[in-house]
């Protein structure tokens, strides 16, 4: 059985990536702070982590380590950026850089950036030797346009960068790494405000977890390595669809 580790899983696009990768047949273990408490299949491996503390994601990773003897895929999906979005009653993420409060950069930076880097580091120590492997970052349209504030633009570029790199890095042991788009995902913040969104074309939180199973599990993964895949796209393009039997379209640079 093949292994999967997602991080962040506690809710949103990481909870749903997990319920979808283990329905798909893969072993799989899922961090986030609060993981105890998320709504997982039961054949989802726990593993409560903050990763903010380097140490947590090393015992993370031992645990995947002696449990399944290898990792197959590795989805960074923790991210602390869309945390106290409403402060005394005010709405500051969508602030310009000079306003936005100090907590931002860290919550995005370190909690998304950094602790993708390190448990990518941790997850490569396992694919290389084993010649195999899928690194999948969550991204966003925010690194190529501006959306929302500047943090997050230079969040998501960061991201997208890191991801070209290590695939540089990986290529010549067979393991990739991608940029994953979603597009509007109905997690739970988003149902909380729905009334704000038209979600005629958005995707459940699972949406995600079903392309990253059908590209794990098809040829020609390499000639995707380093690159930034949109959600919707790929499912298209590979035949997948959303929970609800439907075919999200793919958002554009336009559109985003």
């Amino acid at each position: 059985m093949p292994a999967a580790l997602v991080t962040g899983a506690s809710r949103g696009v990481g909870r749903g990536v997990a319920t979808a990768l283990s329905e798909a047949g893969f072993k799989v273990f899922a961090t986030g702070r609060t993981i105890d408490q998320a709504n997982l299949p039961a054949a989802v491996a726990r593993i409560r982590c903050d990763h903010l503390r380097d140490e947590e994601t090393s015992a993370a990773f031992q645990r995947v380590a002696e449990e399944a003897g290898s990792l197959d895929v590795l989805v960074n999906s923790a991210w602390g950026g869309y945390e106290r979005m409403l402060e005394n009653g005010k709405f500051t993420w969508g602030l310009p850089f000079w306003e936005q409060p100090d907590h931002r950069w860290p919550s995005m930076l370190d909690a998304g950036v950094r602790a993708a880097f390190v448990a990518s580091s941790h997850a490569a120590r396992l694919m290389v030797p084993q010649r195999r492997g899928l690194i999948v970052n969550i991204s966003h349209w925010a690194a190529q346009k501006y959306i929302g504030n500047a943090i997050y633009g230079v969040a998501k570029a960061a991201t997208d960068k890191m991801t070209a790199d290590m695939a540089h890095e990986l290529r010549p042991y067979a393991v990739a790494v991608v940029s994953l788009y979603p597009g509007l995902v109905r997690t739970e913040l988003v149902m909380q405000a729905a009334a704000a969104f038209d979600l005629s074309n958005s995707e459940s939180a699972e949406f995600s977890g079903r392309v990253i199973a059908a590209l794990a599990n098809r040829s020609g993964l390499m000639d995707r390595t380093g690159k930034v895949l949109v959600a919707a796209a790929v499912a298209r393009e590979l035949g997948v669809i959303d929970i609800d039997g439907r075919s999200p379209a793919p958002l554009t640079l336009e559109t985003a």
